[in-house]
């Protein structure tokens, strides 16, 4: 029953008190393993009339359309939605070539990838509709309404889609407060916490995007392309129940007369999306690392000089600083303008930057794991507890990884992400990477469900104090050796990123 193919026949039980549990194949089975839909194609240049009869007569709602070359890549594709939306509502002849009406941009995963991931991915792009790839070749596709059926009506991502389906600030905010306990069930299933991070995440996503389009439809189109971001721990897509919002806007470079005008539009919309955010529970960031901060709205031109600066006048602030805006993922608005900023900085990261890792060094070497010569848990007090920090422990992980990410020149996020991409790169072993995402996560782990409990069960806010006296003795063994990796890792740090500055 724990062989991944087989794991679905499965089935938790259910009851009135466990309604977000969902059933085990969607954590355990690979996109492989199901029976993918075969595509049908046919070229952009095909009258839209003659794609409707095509998909009548396959009796499909989706067709995916080529470009006009010899090879046929795929560029796009129709729905049923799309033709009720562009052509039937929207009057349009349907003599035309279907390009004109194609839905972009296309998404695409590895077979070898879990049905998880297939789920979050399309709530997180918006497509209904998903191919799959085997060593670089389509085989298939998958669709949404398909993978969420009638069996897993008590998933989690049921529970996105109904978030994605609320219409007003209130409902939202319901929303996100019934995700203490969807996260607690998870977890108390077994559901590895870095799959819970990216449910979270999703579901926080979603809530932006709302917000998002909302303030676009109050305040008009925007008057120039741009991006909205998240940082930090949202960022890397591992936001817990303790958090505050971290974003930032970077719009495209206008013509000196309507600098004023593009500016004036997107911090009105950022005050909008952060006043609304923090209504719903998301709090005001204390550090002022937000969109409505002026600071944190720019155009791409003034972005990138800010990371220049960070560079090359670095020092431990200017070290935090860039970190908390490397961690940057955007969730709206132009993908040009991420990857022009990704190229920028893949170049200037090419240049010689010793003083400027070194101060990143010194960063993630600020915080020492808890452990005493004994091999005993340091804590402090608080109220009438003794208790670490788990948010600070786990920081080193996230400080150290990130460094070696952009010492390497790697644009992904996520902690997990970034070390199989430096495992891959060699820079770190499969025992070393194994170690530090065992470490990483099993403290989240701990993390989540310790939040989770304040929230449901002593009715209290989440914070990242833990007690080691509640924990058993293997927990606490684990939590000793844990920090014992960190440590190692902090002295590959020193040795290898320190030394050349003392």
């Amino acid at each position: 029953m724990l062989n991944e193919e087989y794991a679905h026949f499965v089935r938790p039980l259910t009851s009135a008190g466990q309604s977000y549990l969902a059933s085990d194949q969607l954590f355990s089975r690979r996109i492989e393993t199901l029976e993918l839909r075969p595509m049908v194609l046919c070229a952009a240049y095909t009258p839209i009339h003659e794609v409707a009869r095509r998909m009548a007569e396959a009796r499909t709602s989706c067709y995916f359309i080529t470009d006009a070359d010899v090879n046929g890549q795929i560029i796009g594709y129709v729905t049923d939605i799309t033709l009720r939306d562009k052509v039937v509502a929207g009057l349009a002849d349907a003599r035309l070539p279907v390009e004109t009406i194609l839905d972009a941009p296309v998404v695409s995963i590895s077979s070898r990838a879990f049905v998880y991931e297939a789920i979050l991915l399309m709530f997180r792009t918006k497509t209904r509709y998903l191919l799959v790839e085997t060593d670089g070749e389509y085989v298939g596709f998958l669709s949404r309404n398909k993978l969420l059926t009638d069996d897993q009506d008590q998933s989690p991502f049921i529970f996105i889609q109904s978030v994605k389906q609320a219409q007003a600030v209130p409902e939202l905010k319901r929303r996100w407060e019934q995700v203490p306990e969807m996260v607690y069930q998870l977890l108390n299933r077994g559901v590895k916490p870095e799959i819970v991070n990216q449910v979270i995440t999703t579901v926080s996503d979603t809530i932006a995007l709302k917000l998002i389009e909302g303030a676009i439809a109050e305040l008009g189109p925007p008057p120039a392309r741009f991006v909205y971001m998240v940082l930090g721990s949202e960022g890397r897509k591992e936001q817990t129940l303790l958090t505050d919002q971290d974003n930032a806007i970077i719009y495209e470079d206008k013509a000196n007369e309507q600098r004023e005008l593009v500016r004036a539009y997107f911090l009105k919309f950022a005050e909008m999306v952060s006043d609304q955010l923090n209504a719903i529970g998301f709090s005001y960031c204390e550090g002022g690392f937000m969109a409505k901060n002026p600071k944190w709205t720019h155009s791409l031109s003034h972005w990138k000089r800010n990371y220049v600066e960070w560079m090359t006048e670095a020092n431990p602030e200017a070290g935090m600083q860039f970190a908390a805006s490397f961690d940057c993922r955007y969730i709206y608005g132009d993908a040009e303008i991420m990857d022009e900023l990704h190229t920028f900085l893949d170049a200037e990261l090419q240049k010689p930057r010793e003083r400027f890792f070194h101060y990143m060094a010194v960063n993630a070497l600020q915080y020492e794991p808890p452990l005493t010569f004994f091999r005993n848990i340091r804590t402090f007090a608080v109220g009438s507890q003794q208790v670490f920090n788990l948010k600070r422990t786990m920081s080193p992980i996230v400080d150290l990884v990130r460094m070696y990410a952009l010492k390497h020149r790697i644009f992904a996020t996520n902690t997990g992400e970034r070390l199989e991409a430096l495992r891959a790169a060699g820079v770190f072993t499969e025992r070393e990477a194994q170690e530090l995402l065992q470490s990483y996560y099993y403290l989240m782990g701990v993390r989540l469900k310790k939040q989770a409990a304040q929230i449901i069960s002593d009715n209290v806010s989440p914070d990242n104090y833990l007690d080691p006296k509640r924990l058993t003795k293997v927990e606490q063994v684990t939590l000793k050796e844990i920090f014992k990796v960190i440590s190692d890792f902090q002295l590959k740090i020193k040795v290898g990123f320190t030394k050349s500055l003392g």
